[in-house]
């Protein structure tokens, strides 16, 4: 299905209609638009009804460089088993009782490095939106994740695509060509091809 932003806006608030918390997952690989498209959802969520939209990215719950490295993990940072779910779950969990304020953490890229309490959702936002690769990945401790979220969403972006955005991505963030390339055809599409052979079927595929 390909709905507009304005559609799926509106599709989203009627379904969180009545709801004192309604939480949406955005899946999909690297590279497919989750960050860029679920900050555009929220602004059009809050036109709609001011202040009732917030967006928690699965990205502030990397771990650290200093916990990867000694570990022989930071070569693929990205990799699933460079996140910390546990952490995402509890705080989706203290999201989900919608009875306090919540802190999480956000990916600060350019330092490469989460920053912790880095946004606050607060009980105005009644519509959470999370967005991150392994949201819908059929793995543990990743399934524990699915029972939370009251719709689901998957991007769905051709190989192709994916690839020559994220050699750009790579290419503005310092990386000479070879370099960008190496990065995105032996990192990144590694975990979009794991992220679209192994997620479960979402409640609706965003083209």
């Amino acid at each position: 299905m390909n709905p507009n932003i304005h559609d799926m806006a509106v599709r989203l608030l009627e379904a969180a209609e009545n709801r004192q918390r309604f939480i949406v997952a955005l899946a999909g690989p690297p590279g497919a638009g989750k960050s860029f498209l679920s900050e555009w959802l929220c602004r059009e969520l809050n036109e709609r009804a001011p202040g009732i939209a917030a967006v928690v990215p699965m990205d502030g719950y990397h771990l650290d460089n200093a916990i990867l490295e000694p570990l022989g993990q930071l070569p693929i940072k990205g990799a699933p088993e460079t996140f910390d779910p546990d952490g995402l779950r509890h705080d989706l969990e203290r999201i989900r009782r919608a009875d306090r304020t919540v802190a999480v953490p956000v990916f600060d890229r350019p330092l490469d490095l989460a920053r912790a309490g880095g946004c606050l959702i607060t009980l105005e936002h009644r519509l959470v939106i999370v967005e991150g690769n392994y949201l819908l990945l059929d793995r543990d401790p990743w399934r524990e994740l699915h029972s939370l979220f009251d719709m689901t969403l998957f991007l769905e972006v051709a190989d192709e695509v994916l690839e020559a955005r994220l050699i750009q991505r790579w290419l503005g963030m310092g990386q000479d060509q070879q370099g960008a390339v190496d990065k995105a055809r032996n990192k990144d599409m590694l975990n979009a091809r794991l992220i679209k052979r192994e997620s479960v079927a979402p409640d609706l595929y965003w083209r």
